[in-house]
């Protein structure tokens, strides 16, 4: 059908949500709105589904996150009986919506048969993670649209080892989803009745209290809290879920002085307080520099509204904050986990660390400085996930840290997602370790430099929203296929690796696999050790273009970085 008589459809059906029934009227006279809407399903892919909110097929709303529900049911339905009973978990953030698609989920589910564990009210993605293994269920569900704006919202599945589901049952999944094409006509369940038929059970403080006992295997160095019990925080949930366990944590820790920036304690669908709810944002820190200025704060730290991203900025002696890039946060942990590790002798001789293509390549260096393995896996955090089950089956490693640029990271895997709780807690036991050398958190990353050589990256996204992005975005990806470029800004191109071929050619005419699952990334090696990535995003209308180069010295690095996304920037 065309997106008029999708339209038409929904206009015609009788018993249509009144909510969704006003906006459609609302929308009657916008064409171009209502065919954005209904021009074709909201796409469901390995990381679920996230658009913004309304009705429409290509919109989040009751139906769709019926039908995703749906979807995820009737694969349950060809388990075994055991592994359909062990039933799923549900969490949710504080965006528009959240909890009532939570509980339409449950609701889809219940009409299976499938046992829910709903949480009382939101909660961090990490910790929906950490019930799945927890409880042993079979599947997670998280209702989330991340760092985006307010209109979003997002549907994420989690499989039985509390990573997001694997692509090969996700693709199963997205079948079935799609099997359920008629939006209108998918049942639900009673809730009164589901709790009746022990169908539905209510988690909340019993999952927090198992969780942030968890919590006290991520710090290594009791001393140093006990000592610097008294290190200043400045803490922003960002209108989020962070709210409801990040102070618990840093309290059960020792830390006796975090301050909550109170106008972005508030759970605000709206995120009244900032543009975009991201912490690599710098106008996402401006209510924490206020309010560490006011305490003096060694270090301000910011978590997404589902507290799996985390971004900080730290105090320099003239007062100011200086933020830091998820890449740099990244580096100074894993720094630290590798060297307190090694002082007190609990490195592993199988250490292994994991980060996707497209994060610092510094990571690796410090990797190789402890001997400890450094694996890359494709974007997304549900490819370290896989990797520390593969671990955790064969034995061959043992996980020490995973992480992505997009500051998201993973100290230990009683979680299979990112998670800005664990990091917010060693971050701080970091910046302890750096004030007893009479240091700041940046003045680490500086000796890192020093240490292994300046390394910078950026990302450079361009946005291709509307009914004819996704076409262009193809369109550009087989360009950059055909005519693979020679040169960047004068460097030759000594590599190009095509995840989504698995093939890597070099210069000299051989060629390698790269051993890693089919994607749409294309990757280029420069002689200058530089590195660019493009790559169509996942759960945003946009090509994402990353780039890292290493100099001898920061401004010989930031000239070379300026240098790179001037090119970058000539290919759009």
């Amino acid at each position: 059908m065309n997106w008029q008589d999708n339209y038409q459809t929904w206009v015609d059906c009788p018993a249509m949500d009144l909510t969704l029934k006003a906006q459609l009227k609302a929308l009657k006279n916008d064409a171009q709105q209502l065919e954005d809407a209904f021009y074709a399903p909201l796409e469901f892919g390995t990381a679920g589904m996230r658009g913004l909110i309304g009705p429409g097929i290509n919109r989040m709303n009751i139906y769709t996150v019926r039908q995703a529900a749906e979807g995820l049911a009737r694969f349950m339905d060809t388990l075994t009986a055991e592994q359909k009973q062990r039933g799923v978990a549900i969490s949710f953030d504080s965006r528009y919506n959240s909890s009532l698609f939570a509980t339409e989920a449950a609701r889809v589910l219940g009409y299976h048969q499938i046992p829910v564990y709903l949480f009382d009210s939101l909660r961090p993605t990490p910790e929906l993670s950490f019930t799945v293994r927890y409880l042993q269920t079979y599947a997670g569900i998280m209702i989330t649209a991340s760092h985006n704006p307010a209109q979003y919202n997002g549907f994420k599945i989690y499989g039985p080892d509390g990573g997001q589901m694997p692509p090969q049952e996700s693709d199963q999944i997205t079948q079935y989803v799609r099997q359920a094409s008629d939006l209108f006509a998918i049942k639900v369940a009673d809730i009164h009745e589901m709790r009746q038929n022990k169908l539905l059970q209510l988690l909340g403080e019993d999952i927090d209290q198992a969780y942030l006992q968890q919590l006290q295997s991520v710090t290594i160095d009791q001393s140093l809290l006990q000592k610097y019990s008294d290190l200043k925080f400045v803490y922003t949930p960002l209108h989020g879920t962070g709210k409801m366990l990040a102070g618990r944590a840093f309290s059960q820790a020792g830390f006796t002085q975090m301050h909550l920036v109170k106008e972005q304690a508030i759970l605000d669908p709206e995120f009244a307080t900032v543009q975009f709810p991201n912490p690599e944002f710098a106008e996402t820190f401006n209510l924490a520099i206020r309010d560490g200025n006011k305490t003096a704060a060694d270090v301000l730290i910011a978590t997404d509204p589902d507290a799996d991203r985390l971004g900080a900025a730290v105090r320099q002696p003239s007062g100011d904050y200086q933020l830091m890039t998820g890449n740099q946060i990244a580096s100074v942990l894993l720094e630290y986990i590798l060297s307190a590790k090694k002082r007190n002798q609990s490195l592993p001789a199988n250490g292994a660390v994991v980060k996707s293509i497209v994060s610092t390549e510094l990571a690796a260096k410090i990797a190789a400085a402890y001997g400890v393995k450094m694996i890359n896996v494709l974007t997304g955090f549900k490819f370290i996930a896989e990797k520390i089950q593969q671990f955790q089956d064969l034995g061959n490693y043992q996980f020490l840290f995973g992480f992505e640029e997009s500051y998201g990271y993973l100290i230990q895997p009683f979680v299979r997602d990112k998670d800005a709780i664990q990091a917010s807690l060693l971050l701080a036991e970091v910046a302890a370790y750096y004030k007893s050398q009479g240091k700041t958190l940046y003045d680490g990353i500086q000796d890192l430099y020093q240490k292994y050589g300046y390394f910078k990256e950026q990302t450079i996204s361009k946005t291709f929203s509307g009914v004819n992005g996704a076409q262009k975005m193809t369109q550009l990806m087989a360009q950059f296929r055909k005519s693979e470029p020679q040169e960047i800004n004068g460097t030759p191109v000594q590599s190009v690796q095509d995840f989504q071929s698995g093939i890597q050619k070099n210069v000299d005419g051989t060629t390698s696999s790269l051993g890693l699952p089919r994607a749409n990334v294309l990757k280029f090696l420069l002689a200058d050790e530089t590195w660019i990535a493009v790559r169509p995003s996942g759960t945003e209308p946009k090509i994402k273009n990353y780039v890292g180069v290493t100099a001898a010295n920061q401004a010989a690095a930031d000239e070379k970085l300026a240098a790179y996304v001037e090119a970058i920037n000539s290919w759009y």
